[in-house]
């Protein structure tokens, strides 16, 4: 796993899924509640595997799955709430309040979104960007940006 520093981007290599894990669980030690996270990245890039890594500092009880038809998964019970969405099949805001997204800001969790693409109107101001790029079957580069 290597780390360069500037300023407010970090950038991580992953060889496998515990590595992204490992990254996320460090990640996830500086979270507080209300903190946003938009994930983008291409299909089987490590998303889910970045929650799941989230998931085990925040609430380590919780089995990780991807909302990708439920729309969101939330995992509650451990140091903060943790709610993620899945925003591959939303097309515009209407859409998106139809879930019930925008409730979800206040109740003091970590929201984490996939395919954040998808909703470049509804992400907030201050937030984190994750940025997934595939290099073959199972090297990944992540880059944490804060907005």
């Amino acid at each position: 796993m290597n780390k360069n520093n500037n300023s407010d981007v970090l950038i991580f290599k992953s060889s496998c899924c515990e590595d992204t894990e490992r990254i996320a669980e460090e990640f996830a030690k500086q979270l507080i509640p209300g903190d946003f996270i938009a994930f983008f990245g291409d299909l089987g890039s490590g998303k889910t595997a970045f929650v799941r890594g989230l998931a085990s500092y925040l609430c380590p009880e919780c089995r990780v799955s991807s909302p990708t038809f439920a729309i969101v998964n939330e995992y509650e019970g451990g140091r903060i709430p943790l709610f993620h969405f899945d925003m591959y099949r939303i097309l515009d805001d209407d859409n998106l309040f139809s879930t019930g997204f925008y409730d979800y800001f206040d109740r003091n969790g970590i929201i984490a979104a996939e395919w954040c693409e998808n909703i470049p109107f509804a992400l907030p101001k201050h937030r984190y960007e994750i940025v997934f790029e595939k290099h073959g079957d199972s090297e990944r580069t992540i880059q944490i940006i804060k907005k």
